[in-house]
């Protein structure tokens, strides 16, 4: 008795070879992931709803001013924007990457396009772009409202400043970014958003309560708060230890988290 010989097929191997295979241009990949974006009712009315409550805010942030006489700066209008959309755009950075496990378009993207971190760095740079458009329609209602506020009380103080711009540039981009994050290590829509208004409203008072209650955590609350962090970065104050409370922070909450989903996006099965 003879044993046969197994055969050998080229290219069934464990692992798909894409060395010879041209990749999507980068470009194409952005150009995708914006179109998506708003291409789903979820994503439109998410955009929309951000759109729709910065005028809301800032129509009522002028009114109030003006009918009590509030002394304001076009800072002040800006800031009113940056509240809102500091909650929003984590959801937004969230949905960039749950889309493709909720809606079940993974299978075609992968197909399409089966180098996953291309694919990833284009939804984030995708995030940056529709931040970016975030911060300008802010700053140009906020220019308007400023207009109308100076018509209406003989003068406009025009005060923003580049600390302030930045400020608002960073701080926005690094919001988005924390829901990006999280979003890569659940690839779960409900969880993400849940863990991040977790982040963003319970965390703060739990901080806050073991300070109060455990002596030798005041010490070490700077170096895990990121959002008290960022607080010198609205007018780009930082200096001394705040940037070590900054750095330290932000790779507890941003590049570890970050870091662990990438690496668990990369070795999802896509179904």
């Amino acid at each position: 008795m003879s044993a046969t010989a197994p055969v050998e097929r080229p290219g069934l191997g464990h692992a798909l070879d894409l060395s010879t295979t041209t990749a999507t241009p980068f470009h194409r990949l952005v150009g995708v992931e914006l179109k998506k974006s708003y291409d789903t009712r979820a994503g439109f009315w998410l955009l929309a709803v951000i759109g729709l409550l910065v005028l809301l805010t800032e129509g009522i942030v002028l009114a109030v001013t003006v009918s009590q006489d509030e002394p304001m700066q076009f800072g002040d209008f800006v800031a009113a924007a940056a509240f809102v959309t500091s909650i929003l755009l984590p959801v937004l950075g969230i949905m960039l990457v749950t889309s493709e496990w909720s809606q079940r378009t993974g299978m075609v993207t992968f197909a399409l396009e089966p180098r996953r971190p291309r694919v990833f760095a284009a939804k984030a740079a995708v995030g940056v772009i529709l931040t970016l458009a975030t911060i300008a329609m802010a700053i140009v209602v906020g220019l308007v409202c400023n207009l109308i506020y100076g018509s209406l009380q003989g003068g406009a103080d025009w005060t923003f400043g580049w600390a302030g711009f930045f400020g608002f540039l960073i701080t926005q981009n690094l919001a988005m970014l924390g829901g990006f994050a999280l979003a890569t290590l659940l690839l779960n829509t409900p969880a993400a958003i849940v863990m991040f208004f977790v982040y963003q409203w319970v965390l703060p008072g739990l901080i806050a309560a073991g300070e109060a209650l455990i002596g030798w955590f005041e010490k070490v609350a700077p170096w895990i708060d990121f959002q008290s962090a960022q607080a010198p970065l609205y007018d780009m104050s930082l200096s001394g230890s705040d940037w070590g409370h900054l750095l330290v922070s932000g790779f507890v909450w941003l590049v570890v988290p970050l870091s662990i989903g990438v690496w668990r996006v990369l070795r999802a099965e896509i179904k």
